[in-house]
């Protein structure tokens, strides 16, 4: 076998078909070379117990118990049989239930006393935990098949037993088996690093790390293999990244210098305000990268309220200042309606350029996006490719090939935009030169993240709110234990709207027909997801039931992604005009809506927003002087992961201690994953969150190295890596999460 072609194997070769088939539906691994980067996730030592008290509920897991005691039951007049087995870990219980023919194997085998793994989701019934129709491996030789319990008792025999990621399909210890049978292949393992760097860092050898993660003999082989597969994968991303970043220095850019008395000052002379410290540094960060003759490629992270649109829009002025034209992308119309309403009004008269009563100095801001109307749309175009207007924001509608500049120096692309290298051309080609670029976002990112999803922008980040935003109280509801705590909050809202304040209610889902449809949909394909037992609670329901209920007589109104434009803009207005009382929304509202009357937020199922999400929503409240209040409604049950999640947002308001809390829990899922529109990730072993060290360490090589050797052409081995890593649709997900 020549030294690729042992990893790219495909694994039905291998493990036989059916095997094989499960491995890549269920589990994404479809080579020999992504079962052996399928680490464990963690290891039992032979003679311990799992603690039994730990165990997550409605996950699948694997653990290493003692039967305690079996009986079996009769139910429905003796017709039918239930093998109840209890668990112990000699502190903890646990429940397995087996029925009808599955009952007669594990009553013979499942004895008091005997120690096995078992594998199986964890649920609760009648208060306790359990896990039903379990499998499960004797891990003492007595068993009916007495030569694969030996089997395997030899295989772990005083061993760390490793516990795989698994899934319902296939067991750990199946997998564990697959690890074995494609185990000698680990020796064609193509080394990454280059061997100066391994040296030098002390690091073992791929082939030797990978047989240790797999089959350990003690503590000290798992810890010297982790070190080393972690470095790999840092290293071979933050070389991607920094070839990346060294691509753009090699980019031509106009340099882009404010002039004195222009603009840019005008805007200053006439701000009610000052700048916060936070925003003048970033200001001066941005600035200084305008000046340079090569693109800036720079992330703006603040918090929801901490001027961020304030410090683009002085960019923009800039650049306008300097003779160029700035674009400003938003993730939806609402948005793009928003901010150049919201921009207009902080420029006042320096926002009519070329019209009557506009300032000297001033520049036209137009509006683009797809659902103009014609003449507006053929005047924006117009006033874009003469340079009339200076600054531009829109949709995505503004990437098409119609829009043309006059010379476009400065993008800004708003929030949640998946904003990849096919857009990023698209508009490079629109500016005589490629153009500067911001991107900004309201969720915050642990600094780890911003190197790995975000390696090839430079980052600011505004930390501190403007003065005046008021503190938010944060409480979750549990609906389901506690009703009577739901109609204290319906009270409380009207309570808000009493003195005279407003409030929003936010629901997952809109209700109509072609929503239900995809939630029927949903809800069909993954019956065993714990949401799905009812559908999430929707816009138009919720909306009537307060209506005709606990807020009868108060002005609400509903606000969703299938609505008119028209009508939502229309809905908008009369909110933040103070014509309406409560707001019933899905999470349109999330970015950019800004009503500081607003003081009250009502989240439904709220277990069912992500965490960064439920930060963002809050932020739409406690934006004037009035303190702001969050209620979080779940039914979740109080032992699951999902309150756990709640109690985290209700207990802090710092966005980035609460990113940190997102990544921890949603590490199996990894952050990359998550980040990179569903492109299954490169870090197996790598967690963003702690391995800060590894991470910035990795960087400044893979700097070093890609200063050296842009192209890698002494470095054929690390090509290899960067193409597996890279296959070019990923190339293109790592540019932009």
């Amino acid at each position: 076998m020549d030294r690729v072609s042992a990893f790219d194997e495909p694994l039905k070769k291998l493990l036989g078909g059916a095997t094989a088939k499960v491995m890549a539906e269920h589990l994404d691994l479809h080579t020999v070379g992504d079962l052996l980067h399928h680490y464990p996730r963690r290891y039992e030592e032979r003679g311990r117990l799992t603690a039994l008290a730990d165990l997550p509920l409605d996950e699948h897991v694997t653990v290493v118990a003692q039967v305690a005691d079996a009986r079996v039951l009769m139910f429905n007049n003796g017709r039918g049989k239930r093998l109840e087995v209890t668990l112990t870990d000699g502190h903890g219980r646990l429940q397995l239930v087996f029925f009808g023919h599955g009952v007669h194997k594990p009553h013979k085998e499942l004895l008091p006393g005997r120690r096995a793994m078992f594998a199986g989701k964890v649920s609760v019934f009648n208060r306790k935990m359990q896990l039903a129709h379990p499998t499960y491996q004797l891990l003492d030789a007595e068993s009916a098949d007495g030569a694969e319990a030996a089997e395997a008792v030899d295989a772990f025999a005083g061993r760390l037993l490793p516990i795989y990621p698994a899934c319902k399909q296939l067991d750990s210890w199946r997998i564990a088996k697959a690890v074995d049978t494609v185990l000698p292949s680990a020796q064609e393992a193509v080394d990454p690093l280059p061997p100066g760097l391994r040296e030098g860092r002390g690091f073992t050898a791929l082939p030797e790390a990978l047989l240790k993660v797999h089959r350990p003999q003690t503590k000290a082989d798992i810890a010297e293999a982790r070190d080393r597969l972690k470095w790999d994968e840092a290293f071979v991303l933050q070389v991607a990244l920094a070839r990346r970043r060294y691509a753009d220095t090699q980019l031509p850019a106009v340099a882009r210098r404010p002039v004195p008395g222009g603009l840019l000052d005008a805007f200053d002379a006439k701000l009610p305000f000052t700048l916060t410290d936070g925003q003048q540094k970033v200001s001066k960060e941005i600035f200084d990268d305008l000046a340079t003759e090569h693109p800036m490629h720079r992330l703006l992270q603040g918090e929801v309220g901490s001027g961020k649109t304030m410090v683009a829009l002085r960019a923009m002025l800039g650049v306008v200042d300097a003779g160029g034209q700035a674009a400003m992308l938003a993730p939806t119309e609402v948005l793009a309606q928003q901010h150049h309403r919201s921009i207009t009004e902080m420029m006042g008269e320096l926002a009519e350029g070329g019209m009557l009563g506009g300032s000297e100095q001033g520049t036209k801001v137009v509006l683009l996006t797809g659902s103009m109307g014609v003449a507006a749309r053929r005047q924006a175009l117009l006033d874009l490719v003469t340079g009339e207007a200076g600054i531009v924001i829109g949709t995505h509608a503004l990437i098409e090939d119609k829009v043309q500049f006059h010379d476009l120096g400065l993008v800004v692309v708003d929030e949640q935009h998946r904003f990849g290298v096919e857009q990023r051309d698209a508009l490079r080609t629109k500016g005589k030169q490629p153009p500067h670029l911001l991107v900004m976002t309201a969720t915050p990112i642990p600094r780890t993240v911003a190197m790995t999803v975000f390696g090839d922008l430079e980052t600011s980040v505004l930390d501190q709110l403007p003065a005046g935003r008021s503190p938010i109280a944060s409480h979750v509801v549990p609906a389901k234990d506690k009703p009577h705590f739901l109609s204290r909050a319906w009270e409380r809202v009207r309570e808000e709207v009493e003195n005279g304040h407003q409030a929003y209610v936010v629901c997952p889902r809109i209700g109509d027909d072609a929503d239900d449809e995809a939630a029927g949909k949903k809800a069909k394909k993954a019956p065993e997801a714990e949401g799905d037992k009812r559908p999430p609670l929707a816009v138009l329901e919720i909306a009537e039931q307060l209506t005709k209920g606990p807020l009868a007589g108060l002005r609400i109104e509903v606000l969703h992604g299938r609505m008119n434009p028209d009508d939502k803009d229309d809905v908008m207005r009369r909110f933040a005009a103070g014509e309406v009382d409560v707001l019933v929304a899905t999470t349109v509202i999330e970015v950019g809506v800004n009503v500081p009357n607003a003081t009250a937020m009502v989240i439904m199922d709220a277990d069912r927003f992500g965490v960064s999400q439920l930060h963002q929503l809050r932020g739409r409240v406690g934006r004037g002087s009035a303190p702001g209040l969050c209620l979080l409604v779940s039914e979740a049950h109080e032992a699951s992961p999902a309150r756990a999640r709640l109690s985290a947002v209700a207990a802090t308001l710092d966005g980035f201690e609460l990113s940190r809390i997102d990544l921890e829990q949603r590490r199996e899922g990894d952050v990359l994953g998550q980040a990179q529109s569903g492109v299954r990730s490169s870090l197996r072993m790598l967690t963003v969150i702690d391995d800060e060290e590894v991470i910035a360490a990795a960087r400044e090589e893979a700097v070093a190295i890609v200063a050296a050797d842009p192209e890698l052409e002494h470095l054929p081995e690390l090509r290899t890596a960067l193409d597996a890593l890279l296959d070019k649709e990923r190339e293109q997900y790592l540019d932009k999460g």
